[in-house]
Order: C-alpha cells, then sequence, then structure tokens
C-alpha cells in the first residue's frame, strides 16, 4: 500500500503534456557510436524510493530528452534514464558506455523481450562484480542478439552536477574512445607533472617562495582535473564511499584555496591593492566553509557553495589583474593572459553543459587544455616575474655596494678602537668564565653530594626493613634451638636407657619390656614427639620465610644494566612492600589488588626505588594524620590499560597535599617535611626516572582526606 502511495505521488509530478514515448536506438555494426540522448527518456524520483517494478511499464512517468546528452543539474533526487536497444549487427554481446565519471550511485537495468531482468550496481568508492572494464567510467554489457530488442534502466543518483552521456558500442569498438581517453589522460598528467617538476627544480636552485606556491596551486589544479576525469578513484582506488563521494568538491575546494594564496603572492594583493586583497580573503573563508560543510555531510550545498565562490573568485581575480595591469603591464601580461586562457576553457566547458556548445571531445576536456596552457603561462609569468626582481636587486646591490664602501672606510676607522675594546672585554670574559667554571665544579660536587645522601638515605631505611623482617623469623629459629636440644638429650638417654635394659641378661623378655615401656611413660615420648615435630616446623617456617625476605631484597636492589628488559611490575612492589614492612606499623590497613600485567620493558631496580620513595611519602602522611592510632589505609593497584600501557596505582588516606604545591613536589630539593625528614629530592628523582621510561606521573590529592598516584608506563619502550 505504501508504494502505492509513493507511485501515485511520482506519477501526479508529470505533466500529461509533456510526456511521451522515446524511439528505439538501433544499433548497426561498423558505424561509430554517437551519444543517444535524444533517444531516452527521464523521469526525476523526488521520494528515491521507487524501484523498477514501480516505474517500469509505466511510460507516462518518463519525459523524452531533447538534447543529445541531458544535463540534470544539480538535485539529490534518484533518476531514471529510460532507452531501448534494437540489434541490427551481427554482434551478441553491447557496451553501454555512461562516460560520466563521478556519480555516486548507478544501477543498470536490462529487461530482455521475454521478461527477464538483469541489474548490475556500482558506488563510488566500492568494489563491484559488475564492473567488467578497469575504467573510470561506468560500462555495462548487454547480452543481445541480432534483431533482438533489450528496454534498459539507469537509475543515477549524484550529490554533484549531473550530465548523461550515454552511448552504445560493441566489445572491440569501445576500446578506442577508451584509448582516446587514457591518452588525453595521460598527456594531461604528464605536462601537469613537467610543469611540478621544472618548478621544484626552480624552486630548489633559486629558493624563491614564489614558485613554492605555484607549484602547490598546479598540484591542487591537476588533483582537482584528475577528481573531474575520474582518476583519482580509478587509480587510488578508495575503497570508501564516504571519501570517495567528497574528492571531487574537495580537490575542487582545495585548487581554489591554493589559486587564491598564489594570486595573492603573485600580485602582492596585501601590498598593492588591500581592498582585494579582504575579498580574496572573504573567498578563503567561503571555501573553508564548504569543506565544513563537506566533512559535516552536506555534500551537495558543499559543492554549490564551491562553485560559486570558484566563479566569484575567478571574476574577482580577473578584475584585480586588469587593474594592476595598468600600473605594471609587463609584471601581470602573462598572468591576465593566462587567467584569460583558463577562465575561456571552464566557459567552453560549461556552455557544453547548457548546449550552447556541442558536446565533443574537446569541450569536455577545454578545462584540462586550459588548465594545462594557464600553468605553462602562469610558469613564464613567474620566470619573467624573478626576472624583474633580480633586474631590481641588482640595482639595488650596486646602490648598496656603494653605501657598503663608504661604510667599510668608516668601520676600518673604528676597527682600532674596536679592537682594544675587544681586548678588555677578552680578558673580563675569561676572568669571568674561570669564576663560573669554579662555580659549576662546586655545584656538581654539591649535586652528587645531595644525589649520594638520597641514595644513602634510601638504604637507611632498606637496612631499618630488612633487619626488622628478617629478626623476626630468625629470632624464631632461635627461640627453638633450646627447646629442640633438650628434647634431643632427652632422647638419646632413653636410647641408652633401652639398650642398658635390653642388654642386661639376668631379665627375662617380658620384664624387659614391662621396664621399657614403663621408662618411655615416665619419659613422655609420645609428647616429646609431638614437641620435636612443632619446633622443626617452626624453624622450617623461620627459614622459609628469611629465604622469601632476602629474595625480595634480591629483587628489589637488582642491578640496572644500560638497556631495558622486561620484568615482572607486580613482583617489585612486592618487594618494596617486604622492604618497608617495619614502617607499616599494626593502626595501617595496607590493601592489594594486583592484575595480570604482561611483562614491561624497564630498569626494574630505578622503578623499584620509585616506588619505595612514593610509599614511604603515603606511609609518613598517614601517620601524619593517624599518629599512634587506628584508622590509616594505604591502597596499591596495578592494571592494563587499552593503549597498551599498564597503571600503578598508590593511594593513602593521610594529609594530602595542598593545591598551591602540588606542581611544586617534583622539583629537586622541595620537601614539606621537617628538617632532617627528608632532602626533597626522592620524588624529582622519581619524576626523572618515569620520564625516561616514557610514562607520566598523575596526581589526585585533597587536603585531610589523601592522595593517589597513578603511575601509567607503556608495555614496550618506543624504539
Amino acid at each position: 500500500m505504501k508504494r502505492r502511495w509513493l507511485f501515485l505521488f511520482a506519477f501526479l509530478l508529470v505533466p500529461f503534456s509533456r510526456m511521451q514515448a522515446s524511439e528505439v536506438f538501433s544499433f548497426v555494426e561498423g558505424q561509430d557510436s554517437k551519444y543517444i540522448g535524444k533517444f531516452v527518456s527521464i523521469f526525476t524520483d523526488p521520494t528515491g524510493k521507487l524501484g523498477l517494478k514501480d516505474v517500469s511499464g509505466q511510460r507516462t512517468l518518463f519525459k523524452s530528452c531533447k538534447e543529445d546528452v541531458p544535463n540534470l543539474g544539480l538535485s539529490q533526487a534518484n533518476r531514471w534514464i529510460r532507452f531501448s536497444v534494437k540489434n541490427l549487427s551481427d554482434q551478441e554481446r553491447l557496451v553501454v558506455n555512461l562516460s560520466h565519471p563521478n556519480i555516486d550511485e548507478v544501477t543498470f537495468y536490462r529487461r530482455y523481450e521475454d521478461g527477464s531482468v538483469d541489474s548490475s550496481r556500482v558506488q563510488l568508492g566500492k568494489r563491484s562484480e559488475a564492473v567488467v572494464y578497469p575504467h573510470q567510467f561506468y560500462l555495462f554489457e548487454i547480452d543481445i542478439k541480432k534483431n533482438q530488442q533489450v528496454e534498459c534502466y539507469f537509475k543515477l543518483f549524484s550529490n554533484t552536477q549531473l550530465s548523461v552521456p550515454i552511448s552504445i558500442y560493441s566489445t572491440e569498438g569501445i576500446l578506442q574512445p577508451l584509448l582516446t581517453t587514457d591518452i588525453f589522460s595521460a598527456i594531461y598528467i604528464g605536462l601537469m607533472l613537467a610543469m611540478i617538476l621544472y618548478n621544484i627544480f626552480l624552486y630548489f636552485s633559486t629558493r624563491e617562495p614564489h614558485y613554492h606556491i605555484y607549484v602547490n596551486y598546479v598540484f591542487w589544479v591537476a588533483i582537482a582535473q584528475m577528481a573531474v576525469l575520474g582518476l583519482l578513484n580509478r587509480f587510488l582506488i578508495v575503497e570508501n564511499t564516504w571519501v570517495a563521494s567528497r574528492l571531487l568538491t574537495f580537490s575542487g575546494a582545495m585548487s581554489g584555496i591554493a589559486a587564491i594564496f598564489f594570486v595573492k603572492s603573485f600580485l602582492q594583493t596585501a601590498k598593492d591593492s588591500p581592498r582585494f586583497n579582504i575579498l580574496l580573503n572573504i573567498f578563503l573563508m567561503g571555501y573553508a566553509v564548504a569543506i565544513a560543510l563537506l566533512i559535516g555531510g552536506f555534500i551537495a550545498p558543499a559543492h554549490k557553495m564551491v562553485n560559486v565562490v570558484a566563479g566569484g573568485g575567478s571574476t574577482i581575480v580577473l578584475v584585480l589583474a586588469f587593474e594592476l595591469s595598468r600600473k605594471k603591464f609587463r609584471q601581470t601580461r602573462y598572468f591576465l593572459f593566462a587567467w584569460c586562457v583558463f577562465l575561456i576553457g571552464v566557459l567552453v566547458y560549461v556552455l557544453k553543459d547548457y548546449n550552447v556548445l556541442p558536446y565533443n571531445f574537446f569541450t569536455l576536456r577545454a578545462v584540462q587544455i586550459g588548465a594545462v596552457f594557464e600553468a605553462i603561462l602562469l610558469s613564464f609569468a613567474l620566470g619573467d616575474k624573478i626576472n624583474i626582481y633580480r633586474k631590481e636587486k641588482d640595482e639595488s646591490q650596486a646602490r648598496e655596494l656603494a653605501i657598503s664602501l663608504e661604510h667599510a672606510r668608516l668601520i676600518r676607522e673604528q676597527n682600532v678602537v674596536l679592537e682594544q675594546k675587544v681586548e678588555e672585554r677578552t680578558r673580563a670574559l675569561t676572568e669571568t668564565n674561570e669564576s663560573l667554571q669554579v662555580t659549576l665544579t662546586h655545584l656538581k660536587e654539591a649535586q652528587s653530594q645531595l644525589v649520594q645522601a638520597e641514595k644513602m638515605a634510601s638504604l637507611g631505611q632498606l637496612t631499618a626493613g630488612v633487619a626488622h623482617e628478617i629478626n623476626n623469623p630468625i629470632n624464631f629459629v632461635t627461640s627453638n634451638v633450646g627447646p629442640l636440644k633438650r628434647d634431643v638429650n632427652m632422647l638419646w638417654e632413653t636410647l641408652e636407657e633401652v639398650e642398658r635394659i635390653a642388654l642386661t641378661e639376668d631379665l627375662s623378655l617380658s620384664a624387659k619390656r614391662s621396664k621399657i615401656l614403663a621408662y618411655k611413660e615416665e619419659m613422655d615420648i609420645d609428647y616429646l614427639k609431638t614437641e620435636i615435630d612443632f619446633l622443626l616446623k617452626g624453624m622450617h617456617d623461620g627459614a622459609y620465610r628469611t629465604a622469601e625476605i632476602v629474595k625480595s631484597l634480591r629483587i628489589f636492589s637488582r642491578v640496572d644494566e644500560d638497556v631495558f628488559k622486561y620484568a615482572d611490575i607486580n613482583e617489585g612492589l612486592e618487594s618494596t612492600m617486604v622492604i618497608i614492612g617495619s614502617l607499616i606499623r599494626d593502626g595501617i590497613d595496607v590493601k592489594t589488588r594486583l592484575g595480570e600485567l604482561p611483562p614491561v620493558e624497564c630498569h626494574s631496580g630505578k622503578l623499584n626505588q620509585v616506588f619505595l620513595n612514593i610509599l614511604t611519602n603515603a606511609v609518613y602522611a598517614i601517620n601524619k594524620r593517624y599518629p599512634e592510632k587506628k584508622g590509616g589505609e594505604l591502597s596499591i593497584e596495578t592494571g592494563v590499560n587499552e593503549d597498551e600501557t599498564v597503571f600503578i596505582k598508590i593511594s593513602d588516606n593521610g594529609i594530602g597535599i595542598p593545591a598551591e604545591i602540588q606542581d611544586k613536589i617534583f622539583e629537586p630539593f622541595f620537601t614539606t617535611k621537617g628538617v632532617g625528614e627528608g632532602t626533597g629530592l626522592g620524588m624529582s628523582i622519581a619524576y626523572n626516572t618515569i620520564a625516561r621510561h616514557h610514562g607520566k606521573i598523575e596526581i589526585d590529592s585533597e587536603v585531610g582526606s589523601g592522595t593517589t598516584f597513578k603511575l601509567v608506563l607503556p608495555v614496550n619502550q618506543p624504539k
């Protein structure tokens, strides 16, 4: 039902008075195919939702065309083209050539006499099996025998100006027009490339910025015309409809921008014509708005705007060139002539679209021909301008030479006085330099002493932590040695007594057994065995704990080499926590959430020093807020970010860091601790260490609530 209403709506849009059937195009073997626009009929679907079933057979929907090449203008409606082909040749396959390369979407339907329908669909930026010939034109084959007739439909959608040049060839005959088109394209690209390379050579030879701007302009003109010819989508193989649908308009806008910059540079509008310079800036803004619309998805409005700005800008440039030619004709004559040639090419191309001029090879490529001549003439204009500049420069240099000779005489007279002053100044600078060298030596010695002091402070913490951690299990072992020795002696005594009873000859076997059992009960052997097992287990646990502490110490204090090596960050954190175990009193609750981390390329020993500095500062802040009481919390968390980096988050609920000093904590010698409690180098060393690892440190702190340090490190160091 919905499709019927759409069909009725489209049907009512077409006046009955202009509806008529088109003639059948007859293909005769050996004749050169021309454009068959007068054999087609056209229908515009403003709804964009009608299909072949809706429009086929409804001849009243279509309007006959009076032109060889229909010009359908700029519209975002679907356009339907209908025509019939009758084959009067011996060929059994014909090729329909739609030689407009910048149509966003083309669907070609073939309805055969038996009622069967075949379709092919091609979109800009997408590969399609319907593309039989590797060319920028839309080429579709028709299987048709002699005297057979096929009804064909084109369904077209384009965001840019849409003309429909349709021609029909045999499979052999299509090769000649395609070859002619490619030869012209190759000549055009070759000439433009030659102009670009030649002027690049001139730029590097002369270092004149005009050549750089000219090369940029010619490059974008070449790109824009290649887009018009469909060569960009063909050779770049843009597999993206978003990009492909915008290439033509974007390249046109960029060529316009490059043209305005070249005009501003060549004609020196900022100096010689400020009002025109303002107008050119307005046109630049117009191109910028068009590009913004293009990126935002408003392709048709952007295309219209580029055309309007290009037309207005070309007219303004022409008027400007005529205006300036009256003041300095020699410098602008080539430019004026080149611009006129290009505009004539554009005018021929536009008049062709409106059927004022015939649609042929020359008018179709008038813009490219004009662009080549313009590039050559502008190169001449640029060379002539540079020659004028050089002549003026030579005259100026001659004047400056005379002046410089006079200055040389004055300089010679002043040299004697200056040499005396230089000698005096040199002696003063030498003395100052020696003084600075001595000061620098003192500063380096002071720096080395401070860094050594920081290392000794860390070593003191390390020694205290290790001593405390090892002392507990060692004490446990030593306290078990005495009882174990006593129990072993009792076992030896029991063994000797059992041996004495067993060797007594005047006792019977039952008497010996009774005496041995009585002695074992007296010595409480079962309890003795249990106690020995308990003491040995305690000594084993103490020795194992000591070994674990030594392992943590070895991990923490490993010596870094010059190269980065992969290490386990979680293992380094755990070893650091063991080292500072003596600093964490019972009132501090430690929570660790260590994620699964990949091995990280780093200097693990230096990172352990960073962890030690941050953790000791966190414990210090907690103790300041909760002295001798519970409530302190220390949290350690690790994990992996989405950008192939890992993070280490160390949080405390201590006194926090005031906002006004958060930017200073990484400065050398800055500390909030009392005298003798810190050197002020710990966080500076930590910052520099993380920076050398191409990481970063983030701080989130609030006074009275606590502080969080987040370290972010890449898994792999950049090469």
